[in-house]
């Protein structure tokens, strides 16, 4: 067998290669940066440009909007505060965030704003971890009450209008009901974005100024946080959201004066940081050598194995299964996990060339980060199209097919 990088086939990475590139040539891909690593080799390709109608090419130090693979990285923070003894899993949220305090829950997800019944007890920071607070964007709800209220309130990143910042967010946050009890099921985003301000308002400082002393610059990560500096502002390709219909690549953020070219209001941890392939890679590989780096300890190893194995009961995973097998399109298999540990989807079934433990996420704006601890292998592919249309997801899902395939013993 003719070996390439540490357990990586040579024809395995040539295939690789070859898949990426066909994605490109298709012309629905302008570019991307992709990386493969194992021990102590990695591999990356930087393919394509960074507009679609050409431009400067991708390269390996290109920066990139990471969407929801913010959830594993900026988990980290908590974790830390954890660790430390400054929040205890099953301390009351309300010590802090007085605007969750007596809260009411809708008498069934779908019901009016006003039909609700009390909390049947207090939000814990182990639910805010755990994304089973009791509030989230929540796709079985598209067209109940609470899901327009959340989007009418600002109170997501994804929409035209940026968040607020972190008082006014929490104050419009606190004026809803619940969708569900505290503990109940797993819903998504909203509690990553809480977790945001709690960091913040333990700490008293921002809550990138943590992340950044305590996680980015022990780990060498420069070019991660929360926007992009001016004089660097030329390596943030164009974001695109391509028509639903025609595929027309409509530009969703430019670079200069869009979204991440100044200090946001809201440092939002469910989707606000940009950062490149290399970053990521020294993250997931801290999580694969249980909380070390280069021989200083960023996280506890038991830190490490709650964020990375299964949290969730069968009945508070529910709607996430349903997210994975009835949006096909969005998860296209990467959805179809089976468990979610604190920040990240944790595999517990196998469905696909993944085994079971793999660890990481994906994002909407065409990205995919996950660590697998079987084969010691970690995996970054970063694009700029946004999922509005399935082709980055393919792409996604025949990286991981091909860089499984390139595994050898």
């Amino acid at each position: 067998m003719e070996h390439g990088n540490n357990g990586f086939s040579a024809a395995g990475l040539r295939r690789l290669r070859g898949v990426l590139e066909r994605h490109v040539e298709s012309g629905k891909i302008p570019g991307l940066v992709a990386l493969v690593g194992r021990g102590d080799e990695t591999h990356v390709e930087a393919i394509g440009t960074m507009r679609h109608d050409g431009g400067a090419p991708m390269r390996r130090d290109t920066i990139f909007r990471m969407a929801s693979t913010s959830k594993p990285v900026a988990m980290a923070a908590a974790m830390i505060l954890v660790d430390e003894c400054r929040l205890r899993l099953d301390d009351l949220v309300q010590e802090w965030l007085p605007e969750l305090a007596d809260r009411r829950v809708l008498s069934r997800p779908d019901a009016p704003l006003d039909d609700t019944v009390p909390a049947r007890r207090p939000i814990t920071v182990r639910d805010l971890l755990t994304s089973t607070f009791g509030l989230g964007m929540d796709m079985t709800l598209l067209g109940a009450p609470i899901m327009g209220a959340i989007i009418e309130r600002g109170l997501t990143p994804d929409l035209p209008v940026p968040m607020p910042g972190p008082d006014e967010w929490m104050r419009r946050l606190g004026e809803l009901p619940l969708a569900s009890q505290p503990g109940e099921r797993w819903q998504y985003q909203i509690s990553h974005d809480v977790l945001s301000v709690l960091v913040a308002r333990v700490t008293g400082g921002s809550f990138e100024a943590f992340l950044r002393e305590r996680v980015f610059e022990p780990l060498g990560m420069r070019d991660t946080g929360f926007h992009v500096p001016a004089d660097q502002i030329e390596r943030l390709p164009v974001l695109y959201a391509p028509d639903p219909v025609t595929g027309e690549f409509h530009v969703w953020d430019e670079a200069e004066g869009g979204r991440w070219s100044r200090p946001p209001a809201f440092q939002g941890s469910g989707g606000g940081l940009v950062s490149t392939a290399d970053d990521y890679h020294a993250y997931f590989t801290m999580l694969l050598n249980k909380g070390v780096h280069n021989g200083e300890r960023i996280l506890s190893r038991p830190a490490v194995e709650l964020m990375t194995t299964n949290r969730l009961t069968p009945e508070q995973n529910a709607a996430r299964n349903a997210l994975a097998t009835e949006n096909v399109h969005v998860s296209f298999g990467q959805g179809q996990h089976g468990g979610w540990g604190m920040g990240m989807a944790v595999r517990t079934y196998r469905g696909d060339y993944a085994p079971v433990g793999q660890f990481g996420w994906d994002g909407g704006s065409g990205t995919s980060t996950y660590a697998d601890p079987v084969n010691g292998v970690t995996g970054i592919l970063l694009t700029q199209v946004g999922m509005s249309v399935p082709n980055s997801a393919r792409l996604i899902h025949d990286f991981w097919t091909t860089l499984y395939q390139a595994v050898e013993d």
